[in-house]
C-alpha cells in the first residue's frame, strides 16, 4: 500500500483532516437532524427541488451546519459561493454580490452565498447583505453557533428561514466513526484497524455531539498507534489519550451512572458539599447530561430540604433554566453553586412525607367527601363566622386565620421540623392546631 501514491491520485485529499474528508455528500449521509431533514420535511424538500430560499443554520460546533451547506452545494444548479464571517470585509461582500449580479445578467444563473460564522459580521456587514437578500440577488445560507435572534440583525432573520441543528447523539457519532473506519476512499479503511466498541463509545461520549472532534480524535488514534501483529488496536486507553480526556468508570445506562448519581444525591442530603462537588465533577467529566443533574437537584430541593429553606427550590429551578440557556462548560459553575447551597441548607423531608402519607390514604380507598361549605357554589360568606353551613373567610379575622373544617379527618399529614425556616412554620402551626400556650 503506497499512501503517498494514493494521496497524489486523490488530489491531496489524504492530507485533509478526516472530518473534512468524511463530509456527507448526500442528504442520506447526514447524521442526525431528522427533525429538519427527515423525509417530507420542508428543508429536505427545498434542497431536493433546488428551491431553497435564504436560511440560517445554527447549532453547536460539529453538529453538521457546514455539512448541510456542502450537500446543498452538490445538489444545486445554482452557483455556490462561500465565504466566512472571520475573513470577509465589506469590500469582499460587495465584490461577491456584484459578481452574483453579473452572473445572473449574463448567464441567467442564480447564486447561493454561504457565510460560515455569520455572527462574526458586524451590523454594517450584515446591512450590506440585507437589500440583496431581499431582492434575490443572492440566496443566503448563514451558519452560526450563536442564537441568531440575538447575534444577527432582525431584518436579516426575518427574511430567512431559521433552522436549529442539535448535537448528535452518541449512537449517531458512533455510526460516523464506524463509517470512517470502513471507508477506503475517504476514510481509514486502508488501515488494518481494530477498534474496540468501548473505545468508539468513549470518543462519542466525550465529544458531546461534536462529530468533527470525534472524527479527528479517531484519526489521531489510528495514525499514532503502532501496529502490532499487523493490526492497529484502538483501545479505550488509546481513545482516551487521543481525545485528551481520561476515561472514568461511568457507564451511562448501567451501575456507574446510577451509583454515581446516588452518591451525589446522598452527599447533598447528608450536608457534605465537598463530596457532592466531587461526584458532580465526575459526572460532568464523564459527559453526563447536565440537565439530568439539574433535574435531580430540583427533586432534591423539595424532597430533602422543602420548607426548611424554600429558596432551595427557587435556586434549583433557576439552575435548570440556566443550564438550558447557557450550556456546558459554563453551566458547571451554576451546578456547583446550587449543589453547594443545597448541601449546606437546613434539611427537612416533611413535605415529602406529607404527600406520601396522603397518597397512601387515597390509594387505600379513604375517599373523603368535600365539606359543603368548601364546594364550588355560591354560599354566603359570614362576617361573624357563626352561620351554620357557610364558608368562613379567614381574612376577616386576626392573623388571617379562623378555625373551621377543611377536610373531614383529624389526620396530621404535614409535620414541620425544627430546622431552618420550618421551625417558624412549626411554631405557627402549633398554635393553629391547638397546641399553643
Amino acid at each position: 500500500m503506497d499512501l503517498f501514491e494514493n494521496q497524489v491520485k486523490d488530489g491531496g485529499m489524504a492530507s485533509r483532516p478526516l472530518a473534512a474528508r468524511m463530509r456527507p455528500r448526500t442528504l442520506d449521509e447526514i447524521a442526525g437532524q431528522s427533525h429538519i431533514l427527515g423525509e417530507g420535511s420542508l428543508l429536505r424538500r427545498a434542497i431536493q427541488a433546488d428551491r431553497l430560499g435564504s436560511v440560517i443554520l445554527y447549532g453547536p460546533p460539529g453538529c453538521g451546519k457546514t455539512s448541510v451547506a456542502e450537500v446543498i452545494a452538490s445538489a444545486t444548479r445554482r452557483c455556490f459561493v462561500r465565504t466566512s464571517g472571520v475573513l470577509a470585509n465589506v469590500a469582499d461582500l460587495r465584490a461577491l454580490i456584484e459578481s452574483a449580479r453579473l452572473r445572473f445578467r449574463h448567464e441567467k444563473r442564480e447564486t447561493i452565498l454561504f457565510v460560515d460564522e455569520i455572527h462574526r459580521f458586524n451590523k454594517a456587514q450584515q446591512d450590506v447583505l440585507l437589500p440583496h437578500v431581499e431582492e434575490g440577488t443572492v440566496t443566503l445560507i448563514g451558519a452560526t453557533t450563536h442564537n441568531p435572534m440575538f447575534f444577527i440583525n432582525t431584518p436579516l432573520t426575518s427574511r430567512s428561514m431559521v433552522f436549529e441543528l442539535r448535537p448528535l447523539d452518541e449512537e449517531s457519532v458512533i455510526q460516523l466513526l464506524a463509517r470512517a473506519l470502513a471507508d477506503e476512499e475517504r476514510g481509514l479503511g486502508l488501515y488494518p484497524v481494530q477498534a474496540e466498541a468501548a473505545a468508539l463509545a468513549h470518543i462519542a461520549r466525550v465529544c458531546e455531539g461534536d462529530a468533527r472532534r470525534a472524527l479527528n480524535a479517531l484519526e489521531v488514534a489510528v495514525l499514532t498507534t503502532p501496529a502490532a501483529d499487523g493490526r492497529i488496536l484502538v483501545t479505550v486507553a488509546v481513545a482516551a489519550d487521543s481525545v485528551q480526556k481520561k476515561t472514568v468508570v461511568y457507564d451511562h445506562d448501567e451501575d456507574g451512572h446510577y451509583d454515581t448519581i446516588s452518591a451525589f444525591i446522598k452527599s447533598v442530603r447528608g450536608s457534605d458539599p465537598d463530596a457532592a462537588v466531587y461526584w458532580l465533577a465526575k459526572m460532568l467529566y464523564a459527559g453526563e447530561d447536565p440537565r439530568f443533574v439539574a433535574r435531580r437537584l430540583v427533586i432534591l430541593a423539595s424532597e430533602d430540604i422543602g420548607n426548611a429553606d424554600p429558596r432551595g427550590l427557587l435556586m434549583a429551578v433557576a439552575a435548570l433554566q440556566a443550564v438550558e440557556f447557557v450550556g456546558m462548560p459554563e453551566a458547571r459553575i451554576t451546578l456547583s453553586q446550587v449543589t453547594t447551597y443545597l448541601a449546606t441548607a437546613p434539611k427537612s423531608n416533611a413535605a415529602y412525607k406529607a404527600i406520601g402519607a396522603a397518597l397512601k390514604d387515597v390509594e387505600q380507598g379513604r375517599s373523603l367527601a368535600v365539606p359543603g361549605h368548601l364546594k364550588n357554589k355560591r354560599l354566603k360568606v359570614t362576617e361573624g363566622g357563626d352561620e351554620a353551613g357557610a364558608y368562613i373567610y379567614p381574612h376577616d379575622y386576626d392573623g388571617h386565620y379562623v378555625e373551621q373544617q377543611y377536610v373531614p379527618t383529624t389526620t396530621v399529614y404535614y409535620e414541620p421540623g425544627e430546622s431552618g425556616y420550618e421551625a417558624t412554620i412549626a411554631q405557627r402551626m402549633k398554635g393553629m392546631r391547638g397546641g399553643g400556650d
